[in-house]
C-alpha cells in the first residue's frame, strides 16, 4: 500500500454500496476516524488463506478478485463495492486475492466500526445482507458452472475485464441450461437486452478511456437493479444481456425501463474523478416459448431490440 490518510469527500461515501438510502448523518461520526489506503496498479490488497482484520470500501478505482493470481479474475469491482467482509465477519481465512486492476482509494473499515454502523441504522445492515446474498448466489453460481465450463469451454475466460460481468461466452454455455431448467420446473425465462446508444460515436468523441468508463457504469446500474440470483453479461462491444429465470414478459419489460430510466439519471466520472456526458440506452425483453431453443432465443431477442431502435 502506497499511502495511508484520513481524507475523503462525502460524495465518495454516498456512492458506496454499503450506505445506499442511509442518512449519512447518522453514521459520519463512525467514520471520521477510518483510515483511507492507496493501491497501485498491480498492488494486492487481500491474499489468499490469510487472517482479514477490515472490510474495504472501493471509494475510486478498480479492484480485480483472483482465485490464483495466474488465472482471470472471477469478479471484477467497482468504485462503491465493499470487499473482505465475509472473513471480517466470520473471522475464517480469506478465500481470494484482491489485486487493484488500476490506481485505488479504498475506505478501511475495522470490525469495530462495522459492528457500530450495523447497531446504528438498520439499513447499513440490510444492504450488508444484500451484499452476502450476491455473493453467496455469485459462488453457487460458479460451482454449478465451473466444471462444464471448463469441460466445453476451457480456452475461454468467462468474465469481461472492462466491466467485470460474464461475458458471451459464458450467456452460449450457460442459457440451454437455464431454458431446461425452467421447462422442468415449468417456470417462465425471459431475456433482457439492453444496448447503449450511440456508443461508437461516443468513443469517438471522448475517447476509449472514457467508453471503457461507460461500459462499466451501465454494468454497475444493471447489477444495482437486478435480484441476486439473475444473470448479467456483456452481450457485444455495446450490449448486455441479463438472463431472467422465473420472470415473465411484462416484469422483464418492466425491468428494463427501471435500468434504462438509472442509467439515464446517472453520473459517469473519468478515472480522475471527472464528470463526463451521460448516456442513453434502448431495451429489449422476451419470455420464452415451448418451442425455443438458446439460439432462436437469442435471435428473438435481437430482433426485438432492433425494432424497439427504429
Amino acid at each position: 500500500m502506497a499511502d495511508q490518510t484520513n481524507s475523503w469527500e462525502r460524495e465518495e461515501i454516498e456512492r458506496g454500496i454499503l450506505f445506499r438510502n442511509v442518512e449519512l448523518e447518522s453514521v459520519l461520526g463512525l467514520l471520521q476516524d477510518c483510515p483511507v489506503h492507496d493501491l497501485k496498479d498491480g498492488d494486492t490488497l487481500i491474499h489468499l488463506g490469510q487472517t482479514n482484520n477490515f472490510m474495504y470500501l472501493l471509494l475510486s478505482g478498480r479492484l480485480r478478485i483472483h482465485l490464483k493470481l495466474s488465472a482471470d479474475p472471477i469478479a471484477i469491482l467497482a468504485a462503491g463495492e465493499i470487499v473482505g467482509e465475509l472473513s471480517l465477519i466470520d473471522g475464517q481465512p480469506t478465500s481470494a486475492y484482491v489485486v487493484a486492476d488500476e490506481s485505488c482509494r479504498l475506505l478501511v473499515i475495522n470490525e469495530k466500526t462495522l459492528w457500530s454502523l450495523i447497531e446504528s441504522t438498520h439499513v447499513v445492515a440490510r444492504n450488508l445482507l444484500l451484499v452476502l446474498s450476491r455473493r453467496m448466489r455469485h459462488g453457487n453460481t460458479l460451482i454449478m458452472s465451473a466444471q462444464q465450463i471448463e469441460r466445453d469451454y476451457s480456452h475461454y475466460p468467462v468474465f469481461d475485464a472492462p466491466t467485470g460481468l460474464y461475458n458471451r461466452h459464458w450467456v452460449d454455455t450457460i442459457l440451454g441450461r437455464q431454458l431446461d431448467r425452467c421447462r422442468k420446473g415449468e417456470w417462465p425465462l425471459s431475456l433482457l437486452l439492453l444496448d447503449i446508444d450511440n456508443f461508437s460515436q461516443y468513443n469517438n468523441d471522448h475517447g476509449r478511456v472514457a467508453g471503457d468508463r461507460v461500459l462499466h457504469s451501465v454494468a454497475g446500474a444493471l447489477r444495482e437493479n437486478m435480484r441476486p440470483d439473475e444473470m448479467i453479461a456483456r452481450y457485444g462491444d455495446d450490449e448486455f444481456i441479463a438472463v431472467l429465470p422465473d420472470i415473465d414478459a411484462s416484469t422483464a419489460q418492466a425491468l428494463g425501463e427501471r435500468v434504462g430510466q438509472a442509467v439515464a439519471e446517472m453520473q459517469i466520472y473519468s478515472l480522475e474523478q471527472q464528470p463526463l456526458p451521460s448516456v442513453t440506452t434502448s431495451t429489449a425483453s422476451i419470455e420464452m416459448n415451448s418451442e425455443d431453443t438458446s439460439d432462436n432465443l437469442l435471435v428473438r431477442v435481437e430482433a426485438a431490440l432492433k425494432d424497439a431502435q427504429e
